[in-house]
């Protein structure tokens, strides 16, 4: 399946324009939607007086400078330091970005991130090839998944859903449209932050 088709396959997804936004607090009655469920993916204490929601696409170029420039120090500094809990959720901006969140969604536990980051890393690479599934079963088999299993994945009706639904609860209750955007204690913060302002802003919950 080549990258048009995956295209017209995702055509119920509606597309969002990726762009770089300045700080924008929501409602504070937002902090009463931010429910960390089962299925999310998360880093750091579960008591942390920090929640840091982001909301991604895979296929976003800001999400992935985001996770290549931004995030290995904000981990260090507010995750892994016990002062703030990580969630990532899904945010597909295409239909290439839906299978790849689908992939993902395949790995257990920690491995999850650690292939989220192989995916970002290598965004330009397996997004921009005549043949995307065939890359991401690529990158599957190095995290340990075989084709056969990654076939699976990529079009497993269940975990698509449940991206897609995510999705629209993000639109719906936080007002997301962009991506990287996140929820940081209830209030949405759109993306384009850098590290300062992350933590001018998160020094301010404390």
């Amino acid at each position: 399946m080549n990258r048009r088709n995956i295209l017209i396959g995702a055509g119920s997804l509606a597309l969002a324009a990726t762009s770089v936004a300045a700080l924008a607090p929501g409602p504070s009655a937002l902090a009463e939607a931010q429910d960390i469920g089962p299925d999310d993916r998360t880093l750091g204490p579960e008591d942390a007086s920090i929640t840091i929601i982001e909301y991604a696409s895979l296929t976003c170029p800001a999400c992935a400078r985001f996770h290549e420039d931004i995030y290995p120090d904000l981990k260090e500094q507010w995750i892994d330091s016990g002062k703030a809990r990580f969630v990532f959720r899904h945010f597909p901006l295409d239909g290439l970005a839906l299978r790849a969140s689908a992939l993902s969604e395949c790995m257990e536990g920690e491995r999850f991130f650690g292939f989220l980051n192989l995916l970002f890393s290598s965004q330009p690479t397996w997004a921009r090839t005549s043949d995307p599934i065939a890359a991401l079963q690529d990158l599957a088999k190095q995290a340990g998944l075989g084709e056969e299993a990654s076939g699976a994945c990529l079009s497993d009706d269940v975990t698509i859903t449940r991206v897609l639904t995510q999705r629209k609860e993000a639109a719906d209750e936080f007002d997301i449209n962009s991506t990287p955007s996140f929820v940081i204690n209830g209030q949405t913060v759109k993306g384009g932050l850098s590290l300062e302002e992350f933590n001018e802003y998160l020094n301010g919950l404390l």
